[in-house]
């Protein structure tokens, strides 16, 4: 009877018991999403409870009746990937505070040359610049003129002069998918690919909203190569992946030497 007495009191709430595991309420507190009326958080918690429940009943039946070995297999797995998950997980902390993530310009170019092969597009790819006004602009033949002609003192003029469009873009150094234009100019679709998709091309557009200007700088069809810019991410990355590598296996190394060194680990003869 004293050994009950001095027993602590267990002061948290029960929402639910199954078998002898018990949901409390501290359990389910911050799932309920912010914002949600009386009636979805009473529909949610609901929903929730009886998943849990039926979690709980489903692995009571699964340990009767599942064999010994079947669940001496389980733990084993389990405890494979705790160990692995702990492991990955602290390799990931070292392997961030000694990572160098940037890499030369130099390094990059070799390794896109030695690689060309494996960097074909997989759909096409556009230089453009392009500008919608509406159709009422004053003066839209010269508007297609700077366009076109693109020259120093035209790109200062057109910039001043964005205030003035309904939307622009012109900066054509860079690799753009035509499906992002398809969505921002009207008139044009994947069914006027051909027309649209050549190489030093003026298109003027028109429909109720207003008129475009479009000229296609540069154009790169599906298998072509790859620019070396537009890959540029994807090839950081592979470099990336690879330092990465290499750290963890120098980790894994210097690991078992520090523990032989300091008598953490023995092997025994």
């Amino acid at each position: 009877m004293s050994c009950d007495f001095f027993q602590p009191k267990d002061e948290r709430v029960p929402l639910a018991k199954v078998h002898d595991n018990y949901l409390y309420q501290e359990d389910v507190k911050g799932l309920i999403p912010d914002g949600a009326s009386s009636e979805d958080s009473a529909l949610f918690m609901s929903n929730y409870i009886n998943r849990w429940a039926q979690d709980e009943l489903f692995m009571h039946q699964a340990k009767i009746n599942l064999s010994e070995k079947k669940q001496q297999d389980f733990k084993e797995l389990i405890e494979n990937y705790r160990s692995e998950l702990y492991t990955e997980a602290y390799k990931d902390v070292i392997i961030s505070k000694k990572i160098d993530t940037t890499f030369q310009d130099t390094i990059i170019h070799s390794y896109f040359e030695a690689n060309k092969i494996n960097f074909k597009l997989n759909q096409d790819l556009i230089k453009l610049r392009y500008v919608d006004v509406s159709k009422d602009y004053p003066d839209v033949k010269e508007l297609k003129e700077k366009i076109t002609r693109f020259n120093q003192e035209d790109k200062i003029e057109l910039e001043e002069e964005s205030l003035k469009f309904r939307n622009y873009y012109l900066n054509d150094s860079v690799w753009v998918k035509p499906i992002e234009i398809y969505n921002k100019i009207g008139p044009l679709d994947t069914s006027k690919n051909e027309e649209f998709l050549k190489k030093e091309n003026f298109l003027q557009l028109e429909d109720s909203l207003g008129v475009y200007l479009v000229y296609i700088k540069e154009v790169l069809k599906r298998n072509d190569q790859a620019p070396l810019e537009y890959v540029k991410p994807t090839i950081k990355q592979i470099l990336l992946n690879r330092r990465k590598l290499e750290l963890s296996k120098e980790l894994e190394k210097e690991i078992i030497k520090d523990a032989i060194k300091n008598k953490k680990f023995e092997i025994y003869n």
